[in-house]
This record gives structure tokens, sequence and C-alpha cells, in this order.
């Protein structure tokens, strides 16, 4: 037993609700020694979000400070000096939050925090105004972090520059899961089928927020195909968002009300993965996303838009398809795979092998934060 403190790293997010960077950085929270490290998180809203009470059980410190919109970008960055100011004990900060990294990785560094991580982990950003002004916010981010992280080259490129990633001044930190949790239980998927009504039914998956850049629009005109094709076929749809009411009113004209369950939330998503036959992600953008990994480690086939990472094909069931052909030909490509899909994989030694396992991954990270050298990863590049 030590009787020394653990050292604390602070990580920067929009919220605590559920995720790609939220769901990450906790099964890393949860598999990491906090006897050696313990996070502290500040986000941008006073709201609690999904992940609160766990964050606090585990004995993270949960601060605020105002939401960024450019006119309060005084007010948001005095809020940010004070908070710096009288939180500069950390041994990092790093900050998940990249479209204003470059506002408050820097006040950290000014205030004596001797190592600042900016992590990308999206390869776009959001529609009009919004999307400009992020790129514009983060031009001078490649300069100003210790250590630019990211979840693949596209992301990185994105975020950074291609030439910050030619330069190899970039590194590429896997997304990764535990893989044990998403381990393909029979039992579990016959369970979840009866209670979800679908035991009899070809289920089509999907994990994700009802954002621009989850595409579900596609996916449900994919599904309608499909479902010209085989009456039994079911789309389970988990997650919430500001589309959510767009997306279900679509289906409604669509007449796929009765065959589409919109479940939104769920804190014990590795069971639905059980549930489900097929995984489709039609994205127009990602970084790496969390749940390709996740319906893979659960064994399932999964249709991906060409438009995400081929990084986030960790194994042989990952198949790209580009989201500008027609839906019927995406339906088509389930249907010829319908078959061999219901036969489940076990894939956990292949995702471990590539560095998507977030316990081998949580000693890395562990003597990163206490040493400052050596991220987990590799040094990523574009050819």
């Amino acid at each position: 037993m030590t009787t020394e403190k653990p050292i604390r790293v602070l990580h920067v997010l929009g919220t605590t609700n559920l995720g790609g960077a939220e769901s990450r950085v906790m099964e890393l929270y949860r598999s990491i020694d906090r006897e050696r490290v313990q996070f502290d998180f500040l986000i941008h809203t006073q709201k609690e979000g999904h992940y609160s009470a766990e964050i606090r059980a585990l004995g993270a410190n949960i601060y605020s400070v105002p939401r960024f919109n450019v006119k309060n970008y005084p007010a948001y960055r005095s809020a940010l000096i004070r908070f710096f100011e009288k939180h500069h004990d950390y041994a990092a900060v790093q900050g998940h939050m990249t479209s204003t990294a470059s506002i408050y990785l820097p006040i950290a560094k000014k205030a004596g925090i001797p190592l600042t991580i900016a992590h990308a982990r999206s390869a776009g950003v959001d529609r009009g105004v919004k999307g400009i002004v992020t790129k514009i916010i983060r031009l001078p981010l490649k300069n100003r972090a210790d250590y630019l992280f990211t979840c693949s080259a596209e992301a990185g490129a994105a975020v950074y520059g291609k030439k910050a990633v030619k330069q190899g001044r970039v590194w590429t930190i896997p997304n990764a899961i535990d893989t044990q949790r998403f381990r393909f239980n029979k039992s579990v998927r016959e369970n979840l089928r009866n209670e979800l009504g679908v035991s009899d039914k070809f289920v089509i998956g999907h994990v994700g927020r009802f954002g621009f850049m989850k595409n579900h629009a596609y996916l449900l005109e994919v599904f309608f195909e499909l479902c010209k094709m085989r009456e039994d076929a079911a789309l389970v749809l988990i997650g919430t968002g500001e589309l959510e009411q767009e997306i279900r009113q679509k289906a409604e004209t669509l007449g796929l009300t009765k065959k589409v369950r919109f479940l939104g939330t769920r804190s014990n998503v590795e069971d639905y993965y059980q549930a489900f036959d097929y995984f489709v992600f039609p994205s127009f953008f990602e970084g790496l996303p969390g749940s390709v990994a996740e319906a893979q480690a659960s064994g399932l086939r999964c249709l991906i838009s060409d438009k995400v990472t081929h990084e986030a094909a960790l194994t042989e069931l990952a198949v790209y398809k580009s989201i500008d052909e027609p839906p019927v030909k995406w339906a088509r490509e389930i249907q010829k795979n319908a078959e061999n899909a219901m036969i489940r994989h076990d894939m956990q030694s292949a995702i471990t092998g590539q560095g998507f396992d977030v316990r081998i991954q949580a000693k890395q990270m562990a003597e990163f934060y206490q040493t400052g050298k050596n991220p987990p990863g590799h040094r990523c590049g574009i050819s």
C-alpha cells in the first residue's frame, strides 16, 4: 500500500452525458489504477449528465464553465482564467472538446499545469456557421498543446491539419473499449430479444446520437428497402438528440412506425449488441466510432459508410459501402449476408491485438500521465 496521493488529471468535455468522447473517457476511468491516477472533469454545462453520479462515486470532481458561443468570448476566457488560477495543481489537462481547446489549454499551461493534451475525436464539424467558426477557432491548436492526440489519422488531419500529421506530431490513441463487456452472450441475446418482442425478427441495430453526422435519414431509407425484401426486418435505434423527432416523423411517413423501435439512451448498451443481427452505420463523418468497435467485439457484422475511417475495421466483420449509392444497394448487401450474420464470432483477441483493450491502455496511460512521456498508440501519418 502506498501513502502517496494519486496525481489528478483534468478532462475537458462538453457534458457528462452519453457520447463518444464521454464513453471512451469513462471506459478509461473505470479501468485505470485510481491509487495512481485520479480524474476530474471540466464541462460546459451545469446540468447533471448520465455519467455524473458514477463520476463522483469513482472519486472525481465535476466543475463547469459557460458554454462558448463566440459572443461570450471575453466571459468564457475570464471564467477559464479564474478556474485555472484556483485549480492549477493538475499533472495534466486533456481537452476532448477541441472546438475551444486552443483557448483553454494555453490558459492551463500559463497557470502552471505541466502537461497539456488536445484530443481530436471527430473528422468533421457541424453544418453552417457553427462549423466554420469551429474550424477558425481551432486553427492554432496544433501549436498550443504539448501533445496532439487523435483517434484516427482522418480526425487528426481534420483538427490539426495534414502537415502536422505528416510531420509525426500527432499520436493515434485507439478508442479502447472493455472487450470483455461486449463479448457475445447467447442467454442475454435471447432474454433481451424476448423483452423487445423481436425474438423472431431480423434485427438491424444502430447506436448513436440523433445528429446530422450519423445520417439516420439514410439509415431509414436503407431499412425501408430491406423491408421490401423480408417481412421479418426490425430496426432498433439507441440514442437521443436534436433530430430524433424529425427521424420519428420520417419513419411514420415511410410507414415503418411498427417496425422501428426508438429506445433512447441505455446504460447497458452492451446487451443490445447481443440482440442485434446486423449493425448498420451510414455516417457522414466520424473520428473512430467506438460503437463500431463495440459491435465487432460483440461478433456483429457491420456495414459502414465509406466516409468513416478504415481504421475502424478491426476485424473482417466490417464492410464499407458508399453512402452516395442508392439505399437499395445497402439493403441488398445486408440481405446477401443475412444468413452468415446469424453466426456470431469471438473477436476478442483480434481487437485486443490492435490496442483496443482498455485494460491494457489504462496501464499505459497511467504511466504517461505520471511521466509525460511515451503515450500509448503510435505517431500517425497521411500518405
